[in-house]
C-alpha cells in the first residue's frame, strides 16, 4: 500500500504490513482480547485501519467500524451496543467524542489514539494509550509469547464473526450485522477469484484509491479484501478533502464510487468547462455531445462499441477525452463501479461516453455486498446486473427482492427480533428493495419498499427514479420527492453550491450564503427548468408539480443524513414540515 505524507507517497511493503499487524495483534492479546471480543476503529482511511482490522481478526476478535463523522451521541450508542473493549481513535477530535460519553460505555477499557497532534499529550486519562506505546506493548508480548498469535489464528473457525458492520440507520437506530469469516471468504471467492467484478480479475498491477469510509462494507471489499486477496496496490490520501487531487496523481485502474461521487465528478466537469476559454469551451461541448452519442450506443449494446462509435471515440480521445480523463483522475480506469444507492442512467452514460467502463452493482451489508453486478460486455443500463456466481435471486409476491447464498450474514448483534424479521421461513434474506428481472437475467431495482409513495389517488410511485433524474443535473445536489397520501408529487431541492455559485457569477448575481443563493428568483427559475426537463420524461402521475428550495445543505450531524450520506426521509419530513405543508397549501 501507499500513504501520502507531507505531499510524498510512502510505500508499505507486504512484509511491513504483516509485521505491524502481527505486533498489533500481540498488543491486543496483551490487553486481554478474547475470541468474540469487539475492537472498534473510528478513523479516516489510513494504513492503521487495516493493521487493526487484520490484527483483530487474527486474534479471533470482531472489528467494529465507526464513521469519523459520527457525533458523540452516535458514538455512545455504537460503543455501548457493541460492547467494544478497545477503541482505536484517530486523533484528538475522535478522542474528545468518546471521552464525552465514556461513562455510558462500561465495556470500553482502552482508547488508543493514533495521531498525537493537538493537546492529547496533556490528557491524563487512565484508559488512554498512544499508538507508539501500543506497538511497544505488542513488541514486548511478541518477544515473550512468539507463537501466541499463530496459535489463536490456528484455532479460528469459519463461524467466527470477523466484523460488525452497522447499518446506516435511515429508519431508526443502526443494527450491527455480523459477518463471519465464511461470509468474507465467500465474498472474496466470488468477487475477486471468481471474476465477479473486473475482467481479468484484479492483480498486483492494479491501483486503487481508498477514500470512502472503511466501516462501509463496500469500501471494505475494495480496500481490505481486494488488497489481501489479489495484491492490488491501495493508496491512502492525506484527507477526504484531497480526493480529487489524489485521483489525478494515482490514476487508479479500478475505481468504486457511490452515486454522489460520480455526480460530484460530473458537476466538477461542468464547473471547469464554464471557466474555460471560448475555444476550449466550444471544443469540449462538441466532444461531450459526441460522448453522449457514444454513451447511448454503448448502453444499447451491453457496453460494447460498434465500429462507428469506436471510430468516434478514437478521434475524441485525441482531441478531448484523454485530457479530460487525465484531469479528473480516471485516465487509466479499466473497471469502474457504482453501488450502495441508485444512480441516474444519464450519469452512467456520460462516463461510458468518455471511455470509463461503468458497471452498476448491487449488494448490501447483510449479504456481504454480494448479490448482482453488470458484467463487462453484458451491461444493461438501468439495471444492477446479473446474479453473481453462487447467488440465488428471487422476487417475492409483493415485489421484494430476496437473496440466498453463503455470504448471508449471521444475524444482527444482540437483536434476535430484527434477525428473525430479516429472513424468510425458508432461509432467504429480505433485502427490503422492490424490483423486477429484465429479460429474465438482469435485476432492476424500483425503490426501497418503505419509500414507495402511494398518492391519494392510489397510484404507486418510486421516488428514487425521479430524484436521480433531478440529481443528474449538475445544479442539483439533493432531491427529496414527497407525496405519500397526497394528491400529487412535490420535491425539496438542494443546490450544488459550487456549480450554482459558478453559474451565478457568470450571470452577475452576487450572493453571500447558501441560503441567500438558493433563494434567489433566478436560481429558483434555473431549478424550475431542471424540473420541467425531468417532468417531460415522466407520465403525469410521476411529475413534480411544485418544489421548494432547501435553505441549507443537509448534514449528518444535524440528523438529516446518515453517515453514508443517505437521506433520512423521516427526519426530513419533520425538520422541513413547514416547507412541505406550504407546497400543498400553495398548490391547492
Amino acid at each position: 500500500m501507499r500513504e501520502k505524507q507531507r505531499g510524498i507517497w510512502q510505500e508499505i511493503t507486504w512484509g511491513e504490513y504483516w509485521d505491524t499487524a502481527e505486533t498489533v495483534a500481540h498488543a491486543l492479546l496483551a490487553l486481554g482480547i478474547e475470541p468474540g471480543d469487539r475492537v472498534a476503529i473510528q478513523s479516516e482511511n489510513r494504513p492503521e485501519w487495516l493493521f487493526v482490522d487484520v490484527a483483530a481478526v487474527a486474534v479471533r476478535g470482531s472489528t467494529v467500524g465507526l464513521y469519523p463523522t459520527n457525533p458523540a451521541d452516535e458514538v455512545r450508542y455504537l460503543l455501548g451496543h457493541s460492547g467494544a473493549r478497545v477503541l482505536f481513535a484517530e486523533d484528538q477530535e475522535q478522542v474528545d467524542k468518546v471521552l464525552e460519553v465514556i461513562d455510558d460505555c462500561p465495556a470500553l477499557e482502552r482508547i488508543v489514539f493514533v495521531e498525537p497532534r493537538g493537546i492529547l499529550h496533556r490528557y491524563d486519562h487512565p484508559k488512554l494509550i498512544a499508538w507508539k506505546d501500543l506497538l511497544a506493548l505488542g513488541t514486548g508480548h511478541r518477544a515473550e509469547h512468539a507463537d501466541a498469535v499463530a496459535e489463536r489464528m490456528a484455532a479460528s473457525t469459519p463461524a467466527d464473526v470477523a466484523t460488525l458492520v452497522y447499518t446506516s440507520g435511515t429508519t431508526g437506530r443502526p443494527k450491527g450485522a455480523m459477518l463471519t469469516v465464511a461470509n468474507v471468504d465467500f465474498a472474496i471467492d466470488t468477487l475477486v477469484a471468481g471474476g465477479g467484478f473486473a475482467s481479468p480479475p484484479p492483480g498486483p498491477r492494479d491501483l486503487t484509491l481508498s477514500y470512502l469510509p472503511l466501516c462501509h462494507v463496500a469500501e471494505r471489499v475494495f480496500t481490505v479484501w481486494f488488497n489481501a486477496a489479489s495484491a492490488v496496490i491501495v493508496h491512502f490520501g492525506e484527507s477526504i478533502a484531497t480526493v480529487q487531487a489524489d485521483l489525478r496523481e494515482v490514476q487508479p485502474t479500478i475505481l468504486f464510487g457511490v452515486p454522489r461521487i460520480w455526480e460530484k465528478m460530473l458537476a466538477g466537469v461542468t464547473v471547469r468547462l464554464s471557466g474555460a476559454s471560448r475555444f476550449k469551451r466550444a471544443n469540449a461541448r462538441l466532444w461531450l455531445r459526441v460522448a453522449d452519442r457514444i454513451g447511448s450506443t454503448l448502453a444499447a449494446n451491453g457496453g460494447r462499441h460498434t465500429a462507428g462509435s469506436r471510430a468516434l471515440y478514437a478521434v475524441g480521445w485525441l482531441l478531448c477525452y484523454r485530457a479530460l480523463r487525465e484531469r479528473i483522475g480516471v485516465r487509466r480506469v479499466r473497471y469502474a463501479a457504482s453501488g450502495a444507492a441508485p444512480i441516474a442512467p444519464d450519469v452512467l452514460k456520460f462516463f461510458m461516453g468518455i471511455g470509463v467502463p461503468m458497471h452498476e452493482l448491487y449488494g448490501m451489508t447483510e449479504n456481504t455486498a454480494v448479490a448482482t453486478g453488470n458484467r463487462p460486455g453484458r451491461v444493461k443500463v438501468g439495471t444492477v446486473g446479473e446474479a453473481q456466481d453462487g447467488v440465488e435471486i428471487r422476487i417475492a409476491d409483493d415485489g421484494e427482492i430476496q437473496t440466498r447464498h453463503p455470504g448471508t450474514f449471521a444475524g444482527y448483534f444482540d437483536d434476535p427480533g430484527a434477525t428473525a424479521n430479516a429472513m424468510t421461513p425458508d432461509g432467504w434474506l429480505r433485502t427490503g428493495d422492490v424490483g423486477e428481472l429484465v429479460d429474465g437475467t438482469h435485476l432492476r431495482i424500483t425503490d426501497r419498499a418503505k419509500d414507495i409513495i402511494i398518492t391519494s389517488g392510489g397510484k404507486n410511485v418510486a421516488p428514487s427514479e425521479i430524484e436521480n433524474a433531478l440529481k443528474a443535473s449538475p445544479y442539483v445536489k439533493e432531491a427529496i420527492v414527497v407525496g405519500d397520501r397526497r394528491a400529487y408529487l412535490a420535491a425539496l431541492v438542494g443546490i450544488e453550491l459550487d456549480t450554482v455559485g459558478e453559474w451565478a457569477q457568470r450571470q452577475g448575481l452576487g450572493y453571500t450564503t447558501y441560503r441567500d443563493l438558493s433563494g434567489k428568483p433566478e436560481v429558483v427559475a434555473l431549478i424550475q427548468r431542471v424540473v420541467d426537463d425531468v417532468n417531460a420524461k415522466h407520465n403525469p402521475v410521476e411529475q413534480v408539480k411544485t418544489f421548494r428550495m432547501l435553505p441549507k445543505e443537509l448534514d449528518h450531524e444535524d440528523g438529516e443524513l446518515t453517515a453514508t450520506q443517505k437521506v433520512k426521509r423521516g427526519s426530513i419530513a419533520t425538520l422541513f414540515a413547514e416547507l412541505v405543508d406550504d407546497m400543498y397549501r400553495s398548490k391547492a
